[in-house]
């Protein structure tokens, strides 16, 4: 299964890493898209650590992360910086979408 994880919010840092770590050790594949306050997330290592789990796939909104003065540099390279085409990608490959 693939489960797509929309973030658009920096409150739920908890829950996104509990879901994406038990998707990951049950080998279900796990893409991640970060927009809006989502972004501030990957200020955070516990977040960008995800990104080095098997069967997942980060990206963000480069845009998004302009706007809430994102360093981009600083994002590991793992993490996409893309578009809102990355979030279009994840809803059509995805099995399941969870919204945070």
């Amino acid at each position: 299964m693939k489960l797509g994880i929309l973030v658009n919010s920096d409150r739920h840092l908890e829950h996104i890493v509990g879901i994406t770590q038990a998707a990951s050790e049950k080998g279900h594949e796990v893409i991640i898209f970060s927009m809006d306050e989502g972004t501030h997330l990957v200020e955070n290592a516990k977040f960008t650590a995800l990104s080095e789990l098997d069967g997942v796939s980060m990206s963000l909104c480069r845009h998004s992360a302009e706007e809430h003065n994102i360093e981009l540099d600083d994002i590991p390279e793992g993490i996409t910086r893309g578009s809102q085409f990355d979030n279009a990608v994840m809803n059509h490959e995805a099995d399941r979408v969870i919204v945070f």
